[in-house]
């Protein structure tokens, strides 16, 4: 086994677990500011990448030029959550709280699977396409430029959540909504923007990937499992924490898969999920 082949394994490490971070970090938002998991959110993600492919199907829109459009219909869709079902279900028990967004995973699927049939589809001749060599690596361009995508949208959450009047708005909401309402802030508007947002992250995510993932209805399982994975090590509500372990996540998978065996890559990053819980169950960043 060479160093180019390890390196390799790194980068598409690296670049993998970017995306990962960015579909956790929605998720977290939403668990940290109103304590709800969102069980929908591998829908969510499929969602978004079938509306990158009906863009490019329908109007000839490459998925890097509808990044705008889908980022939009998905934060719609994250409104369109909170006021027909979140809202109602803020005080409700836990359990019910679950059996809710779980119900709306398996909703939203089956009317997926009943409007688009669960064939498999893909970008064809997408814009970005080929691949780069750099010292021996070969990085494709598509997964590199959604990697770096997704950094940048990653970035611009961070800057959004800590300096801007409505980040600190939904982080006082977060840590005590009544006393946010004390004070002027509408915690249900904080609670739309909060799933408008999560979801918008999403929709780069699931947009990017639309480039070089297969796109069909149950593409968004795996995905939601690892961003589970990616808050419970990061911590849950810390976005800064999703960044770490998505790029960890990332890493273990890739790497897990050359150096040991690549059929068991998976049980690698959920050993370290039942680590993290047994030893550290507020994450790497979590306080609670």
């Amino acid at each position: 086994m060479t160093t180019e082949i390890i390196l390799q394994a790194v980068v598409t490490g690296l670049m993998m677990g970017l995306i990962y971070a960015l579909i956790a970090a929605g998720l977290s938002l939403i668990f940290g500011l109103m304590d709800i998991v969102n069980f929908a959110h591998g829908e969510h993600l499929m969602l978004s990448m079938f509306s990158s492919f009906w863009l490019w199907s329908l109007f000839g829109l490459d998925p890097i030029f509808s990044i705008p459009i889908t980022i939009l219909l998905m934060a719609f869709c994250g409104v369109l959550t909170h006021y027909f079902l979140i809202r109602y279900i803020l005080k409700a028990k836990m359990l019910i709280q679950i059996c809710a967004t779980f119900g709306l995973s398996i909703f939203i699927r089956s009317i997926a699977q009943f409007l688009w049939t669960p064939d498999f589809r893909n970008i064809d001749k997408p814009f970005l396409e080929g691949r780069l060599e750099i010292s021996g690596m070969f990085i494709g361009q598509p997964q590199l430029v959604a990697s770096l995508i997704c950094l940048v949208a990653f970035i611009l959450l961070y800057l959004f959540v800590t300096r801007t009047e409505t980040g600190l708005a939904l982080q006082a909401t977060a840590q005590d909504r009544h006393a946010a309402e004390i004070l002027g802030i509408p915690s249900d508007k904080m609670f739309a923007i909060g799933w408008a947002i999560g979801l918008g992250c999403v929709g780069v995510a699931g947009g990017m990937m639309a480039n070089y993932f297969f796109i069909f209805t149950d593409v968004g399982i795996n995905f939601a499992l690892f961003a589970f994975v990616a808050v419970a090590l990061g911590g849950f509500g810390s976005i800064i924490g999703c960044l770490y372990a998505g790029i960890i996540i990332g890493l273990v998978e890739s790497l897990g898969g050359l150096l040991i065996d690549p059929s068991f890559k998976l049980l690698y990053v959920f050993a370290i999920y039942l680590l993290v819980v047994i030893f550290r169950p507020q994450g790497l960043f979590g306080r609670y």
